[in-house]
C-alpha cells in the first residue's frame, strides 16, 4: 500500500547573492517539486571582500522574486549582530515552521463561505482522499555543487556542523553535467552515511552564470542583459553598484565599520 502521508519541503538557499543571477533561480526552478523556497543573503555581520552593504543584497533579491510564487526572500539575518552559521540558519526555519504549523492546528477548523454550490461530495470526503501532510514542513539547504564540495576543504567547516545539516536536515545538491557530486559523496564517509538525506539533480543545460563573473563584467563596463532579471540590472545601474569606484568605497566604509565598532 502506497503512503498517503508526504512531507512538505521548504528550501533554504544562503549566501551572498552579490548580486543575486538567473542562476541562483534556476537552481529553485530546477527543485520545485519540493514545493517552496527561501533566500536568505548574508548580513553585514559576514566580512566578505567586494561585498555590497546587505540592504542591496535584500532588495536586489526582492526584486529578482518579485514574480515568484515558490520562493521567498527573508532578511532575517540583516538583524543579527554577528554572522549566523547555516546550521543555525536551517535550526531557526525549522523552528520557525514548527510554530507556524502548531498555530495553523489550532486555528484549524474553517466554515464553508455562505452561498458556495455544494458538490455531492462532501469536503471532509474530499479532504480524506487528498495526500496527507506530515507534520510541520522540512527545511532542506539548497545548494550548487561548488557548496557540496567544500565540504571538504578543511578547516572550511566545522565537522559537527556537517554531520548535524546531513542529519536533521538534509540537502538538494543542484549540478551540471561534469560535476562528480556522486563520486564526492561516496568518498566522503560523513556524506555517505546521510546519502539517504542527499537529493542530487542534475542541471542538463550547462549554465556558468556566476556572481563572481557579473561583478567583473560590471568593472569592465560589459553588459549583463540576460544573466540577472531586468528589475536588478536596473537596480544595480541606478545605484552604481560594482563598479570599480564603488567595489572600492563599499571595503573602505566596511574596513571604518570595523574599526568604529
Amino acid at each position: 500500500m502506497e503512503n498517503s502521508e508526504k512531507t512538505v519541503v521548504v528550501l533554504l538557499a544562503c549566501g551572498s547573492f552579490n548580486p543575486v543571477t538567473n542562476m541562483h533561480l534556476r537552481l529553485f526552478e530546477l527543485a520545485k517539486d519540493f514545493v517552496e523556497g527561501i533566500i536568505s543573503p548574508v548580513g553585514d555581520a559576514y566580512k566578505k571582500k567586494g561585498l555590497m552593504p546587505a540592504h542591496h543584497q535584500d532588495i536586489m533579491a526582492e526584486l529578482a522574486t518579485k514574480n515568484s510564487k515558490l520562493v521567498e526572500v527573508d532578511t532575517w539575518k540583516n538583524f543579527q549582530k554577528e554572522w549566523i552559521e547555516t546550521v543555525k540558519m536551517l535550526r531557526h526555519y525549522q523552528d520557525k515552521l514548527e510554530a507556524s504549523d502548531c498555530d495553523q492546528q489550532q486555528n484549524s477548523p474553517t466554515l464553508e463561505r455562505p452561498g458556495r454550490k455544494r458538490n455531492s461530495m462532501t469536503s471532509s470526503q474530499k479532504r480524506s482522499l487528498e495526500p496527507k501532510t506530515k507534520g510541520a514542513p522540512k527545511v532542506k539547504l539548497l545548494c550548487g555543487a561548488d557548496l557540496l564540495e567544500s565540504f571538504g576543504v578543511p578547516n572550511f567547516w566545522k565537522s559537527e556542523d556537517i554531520t548535524q545539516i546531513m542529519a536533521d536536515y538534509g540537502l538538494i545538491c543542484i549540478t551540471q553535467a561534469g560535476n562528480a557530486a556522486q563520486k564526492f559523496i561516496y568518498e566522503s564517509d560523513v556524506l555517505c552515511k546521510h546519502w539517504s538525506n542527499i537529493h542530487v539533480v542534475n542541471e542538463w543545460i550547462t549554465n556558468d552564470i556566476s556572481s563572481t563573473k557579473i561583478r567583473r563584467a560590471l568593472r569592465r563596463g560589459q553588459s549583463i542583459h540576460y544573466l540577472v532579471l531586468d528589475l536588478v540590472q536596473e537596480y544595480i545601474e541606478k545605484h552604481n553598484l560594482y563598479s570599480s569606484k564603488r567595489a572600492i568605497l563599499a571595503t573602505l566604509q566596511r574596513n571604518t565599520a570595523e574599526a568604529k565598532a
